[in-house]
This record gives C-alpha cells, structure tokens and sequence, in this order.
C-alpha cells in the first residue's frame, strides 16, 4: 500500500523519508507526490493544526484520484505567548512585520521573531505539535496526534534540522532537536508520534 505525502517542504519529506522504514513495517511504502509543485497550494484558513491538515489532506487528493494522500500541519506552541506561533509558526516573522521576507530567511527570521517575542519571558516551556491527516478523492479516513514537549532556547543552538528546531530543547534527549540524529527524530518527535499514532488505527483494506 503506497501513501503519498502531500509537502514540498524540505524538511518535512526528510522526516518523513526516516519515517519511512517504520510505515513499511505496517505494510505501508511513503512516496512524495507525484506533481506536487505543479499544484497550487491552499490557503491554509484553519485555526487549528487538524483543521488545516484536514484542509489540505482533502485538497491535495482531490488532485490525486484513487490514492492515499497523507497531509500534516504542525507547529511551535509556546506557554508564555499564549500558544502562538502555533498555526502561524511557518509565517510568525511576517505577522509580526519582522525580517527580509525573503523564502531563503524564513526559518532564521521566525526564529529571531520568537526570540524578540520571549525576550522579557521567563516561561520557556512549549511543544512541538502535529496533526496528520489522511484522504482519498477529497474525502478524510483518518486523522491523529503527536506532540513533544521542551524549552525555548535563549539562543540557537548548533545549525540543523528545520523551522524552529535550533532554538527547541528537548529534555528527554539533552540537546536541540537541530542536533538529534535520524533514529530520535522519529522516535520523539511530534511527526513521528502522530504517524505512529495513524498506523495504530489505520488499517487498509
């Protein structure tokens, strides 16, 4: 059975990518999908992480007849700023007016846009989440949840992995998540939790 993820970021198929070995053991081959620059991405206009993978799980197979089409929002929650960035992670420079705007700087400007925001904040704690959602001709069969909790950094740590994982501090494994390597990427993080959580209670026929 071939599930297709439906994102071109960078980041995002590499995670899936080392998630791939543990699909296959439930029968399960992940694939990119096929044509996907070729489509026009949605706007995503949930408020919720599972609103917006719902959205975009449902898009995304409607151009994709007949297949298995998984889909996954996720993002930074932080205590101290009441959730935010949250859906907005991947935007949270730009909302806030901050940085370049240019797609090469994004991650580093997100990243110097949370640091600005939490600098008089002594809470540090947040967490990764993801919700995942999978659909075949624009209709969604199942839907799950990962999550993993840590700290903000006062600074980046050692360059690596994507997004905010410079600045995320994961207690269970002593370091940033831009340090972990491929093997506790999947076991901890919060992709990798909700894709274990899907297979758990996804069974095709």
């Amino acid at each position: 059975m071939t599930v297709y993820t439906a994102t071109t970021n960078p980041g995002k198929l590499r995670d899936f990518r080392f998630a791939a070995a543990e699909a296959a053991g439930a029968g399960i081959t992940l694939q990119p999908l096929p044509g996907l620059a070729g489509v026009p991405t949605p706007d995503e206009t949930g408020e919720t992480f599972e609103a917006n993978a719902r959205l975009k799980a449902v898009y995304y197979s409607q151009h994709a007849p007949g297949k298995w089409v998984l889909a996954d929002d996720s993002g930074l929650e932080l205590d101290a700023l009441n959730g935010k960035p949250g859906v907005r992670s991947a935007r949270f420079a730009s909302d806030v007016g901050y940085g370049s705007g240019s797609s090469e700087a994004l991650d580093a400007d997100n990243n110097e846009a949370v640091l600005l925001a939490m600098l008089e904040q002594t809470n540090r704690r947040g967490r990764y989440r993801c919700a995942l959602a999978l659909a075949m001709d624009g209709r969604v069969e199942a839907v799950s949840f990962g999550k993993l909790e840590g700290e903000l950094l006062d600074e980046p740590g050692p360059p690596g992995g994507f997004g905010y994982d410079p600045l995320f501090f994961v207690p269970e494994l002593g370091c940033a998540m831009s340090e972990t390597s491929a093997d506790d990427r999947v076991r901890v993080s919060h992709r990798g939790r909700a894709l274990r959580a899907l297979l758990r209670q996804w069974h095709p026929c």
